[in-house]
């Protein structure tokens, strides 16, 4: 069966394991049941996710002019600490950045590969630590605004990492921490704009994934460079495809590439 469409993240349920969907304009793909099976990767175009065009994908699925135009792409982004709507002050397009930031945000502590802390909409846990491959998570602040979240991680990244060892992820070269123990250690550190919405009675998280087998040495496809790619699907983590022979293919990092999916 031939599929064809724009990569996106990979949909996800939170079940035990994580179930995945890859969602293209015409079709739904539920990629667990894919495991144990050969899958073939063509890259046979772009898509911008924004304007539609076919232009090289700069970044986060845009072409260069979107990435640095459009709203959805601003460094607050990335950077929550840089949010300015709660001063009432624009960056590209303040009613956007209102919708967004000036929302419930969530941070968090997630154990993928290491310990780790986290910003993120209140609306997407526990999707954000599916797609980040935790095995274990906790929230530490719930804060009304996207600032607050930032000037806390921002803070806590002294004291814990902010970034996940992909290789060790995939791997699965992980040990279990008390997150609990993390959360309360950390408490000191908050900034005193966000202390006073730390959580302090609530549970670990654990999420479970479809994996049958973990690669000893990952080895990241570059599709834009091998343009096409073949393997018995594996496993999936975080937003990873694992093939059995070691390949790992980051569907997020490859939003916005028209591909042709052979199974």
């Amino acid at each position: 069966m031939v599929y064809h469409g724009v990569l996106t993240k990979m949909q996800t349920e939170f079940l035990d394991p994580i179930q995945y969907y890859l969602v293209f304009k015409n079709d739904f793909i539920h990629m667990n049941q894919l495991l144990g099976k050969t899958l073939s990767i063509k890259l046979v175009g772009h898509q911008c996710l924004s304007c539609g065009l076919d232009k090289e994908i700069y970044r986060q699925g845009f072409c260069k002019s979107c990435f640095f135009d459009k709203p959805f792409a601003g460094d607050w982004i990335m950077r929550p600490e840089l949010s300015t709507a709660h001063l009432g002050k624009e960056d590209r397009d303040l009613e956007y950045e209102k919708k967004v930031q000036l929302q419930p945000h969530i941070v968090y502590l997630a154990n993928s590969s290491n310990v780790k802390v986290g910003v993120t909409r209140k609306t997407q846990v526990p999707t954000r630590w599916i797609d980040q491959g935790a095995h274990e998570a906790i929230e530490i602040v719930e804060v009304p605004n996207r600032y607050l979240a930032g000037i806390t991680e921002v803070a806590l990244k002294d004291y814990v990492a902010d970034k996940t060892n992909w290789r060790k992820m995939l791997k699965n070269d992980i040990k279990d921490e008390s997150l609990l123990e993390w959360r309360d250690r950390l408490k000191q550190y908050i900034p005193s704009e966000a202390v006073d919405y730390f959580i302090e009675n609530n549970i670990e998280t654990h999420l479970n994934f479809p994996v049958e087998q973990y690669p000893e040495k990952p080895n990241s496809l570059n599709l834009k460079k091998q343009l096409e790619y073949s393997g018995k699907l594996a496993g999936i983590k975080g937003q990873y495809l694992i093939f059995e022979d070691n390949t790992v293919f980051n569907i997020r990092a490859n939003e916005g590439l028209v591909v042709e999916l052979n199974m």
